[in-house]
């Protein structure tokens, strides 16, 4: 059984530990010093602790801090080479983690929905086990990219289901306006997105493709669809992640002045 530490038990780091729960695979430590924390992930663990000395028990160890926090961790962290430091906080390059411990590191984006085994994750070519391709693969679906592409990576899927969630609601809104009770609209408007993605997923058509084939002529569908192809819709979510991807430029240039 791997042996996993995860030091910051926040959203993410809660989510990741619930998510690798599930599986039955993992012998799981969370550590953080809020005791809040703590409490909401002891259900999903085995054990909690305040003390950053326990990751050295651990194959894997996941430092989900926030990046301003991660020096202050990493000074107080004693790993060695035969374990595995993963890190995800946004705009944290990994050479500014490696050269702060003998483990060794990869860093990887993921999302929320590892908690459901439903996380889209990036993660460096460098630095990636085996191991760690198996706790990624039992927390959903991953793609391996060169560090150049992380800023992006954050935005597409790590800033994403903020996006998505945005969208979702626009649609229960409208279910919402047409009559259906807000349950209604949320159930209906959230579970066509999970379907609509996992077609996407799933089918080797393409999206336009995919689009085309609900589209049928003089229906209802393709009435909505002129109202999307004539508006800015396209292009302002493309800004969303094109602002999301300069902010972990941004973030990652802090480092880099260090």
């Amino acid at each position: 059984m791997t042996r996993v530490s995860v030091i910051g038990c926040g959203n993410m780091g809660g989510a990741l530990l619930r998510g690798l729960a599930r599986t039955g695979s993992y012998h799981l430590t969370a550590i953080d010093l809020d005791p809040d924390a703590l409490a909401a992930v002891e259900d999903a663990v085995d054990e909690t602790t305040d003390d950053v000395a326990a990751a050295t028990e651990a194959d894997i160890v996941v430092l989900a801090v926030k990046p301003d926090v991660a020096e202050h961790v990493l000074a107080d962290l004693d790993l060695g080479a035969d374990q595995q430091l993963v890190t995800l906080a946004a705009g944290l390059p990994r050479g500014f983690v490696a050269e702060r411990t003998a483990a060794s590191v990869v860093r990887i984006m993921p999302n929320l929905a590892a908690e459901t085994g439903d996380m889209a994750a990036a993660a460096t070519n460098e630095g990636l086990t085996d191991e760690v391709r198996a706790m990624l693969d039992d927390a959903g679906e991953f793609v391996e990219v060169d560090e150049s592409l992380m800023d992006v990576s954050t935005a597409v899927n790590g800033s994403g289901p903020a996006f998505a969630f945005y969208l979702i609601d626009a649609v229960k809104r409208a279910g919402i306006d047409g009559g259906l009770e807000p349950e209604q609209a949320e159930t209906l408007a959230a579970q066509t997105f999970k379907g609509a993605a996992e077609t996407v997923l799933r089918d080797d058509r393409s999206v336009d493709e995919l689009i085309d084939a609900v589209c049928s002529p003089n229906g209802t569908t393709i009435e909505g669809m002129e109202v999307l192809w004539d508006s800015d819709a396209d292009e302002a979510v493309v800004d969303a992640v094109a602002a999301a991807e300069e902010r972990s430029r941004e973030l990652a240039e802090a480092f880099d002045d260090e």
